[in-house]
């Protein structure tokens, strides 16, 4: 009897980012949605609108133009993901984007679908309280604690 034959181990380079002060402080690895290369998708705790979002660069870079090239293209893939989440979560009208990175300094995005009408979750009313103007990031639908935790489970479910 023969052995049988041999493979061939080839290396691989993994990258691995520790988690990031942003993306602690919007409550990774808790409120994690998933992954899309270079970036994480959070849930946002303050919700200004049903389903925000953060997504955090988990690169240690500073700046937008400090972002890798493989990152930039992570960043459409992911783009495209959430898109097509919310889209088929709360079948948004429009979605924002905001890097204003005043706060947090790492590369991050708020992504803010934006409703015309309100949208119904975990028994509630949620309005889109500055449509159609620029978003209200003070305005907090306030959801409270069960609920945040059942849209974060929703949000993981169709990410997968």
């Amino acid at each position: 009897m023969s052995a049988p034959p041999a493979t061939q181990w080839q290396p691989q380079l993994v990258v691995l980012y520790a988690v990031n002060a942003t993306a602690a402080k919007f409550g990774d690895p808790g409120t994690r949605i998933g992954q899309c290369g270079a970036w994480t998708v959070l849930v946002r705790p303050r919700q200004p609108t049903l389903g925000s979002l953060v997504l955090v660069c988990d690169e240690p870079v500073n700046a937008f133009g400090q972002v890798s090239a493989g990152a930039y293209a992570d960043l459409r893939q992911a783009t495209q993901r959430i898109e097509r989440l919310l889209a088929e979560a709360f079948a948004y009208d429009k979605i924002n984007y905001l890097m204003l990175m005043m706060v947090d300094p790492d590369v991050h995005f708020h992504v803010l679908p934006r409703y015309a009408q309100p949208r119904q979750f975990a028994g509630r009313s949620c309005v889109d309280a500055a449509w159609p103007g620029p978003p209200d990031l003070a305005h907090d639908l306030d959801l409270g604690a069960a609920a945040t935790a059942s849209l974060v489970a929703h949000l993981r479910g169709r990410w997968a």
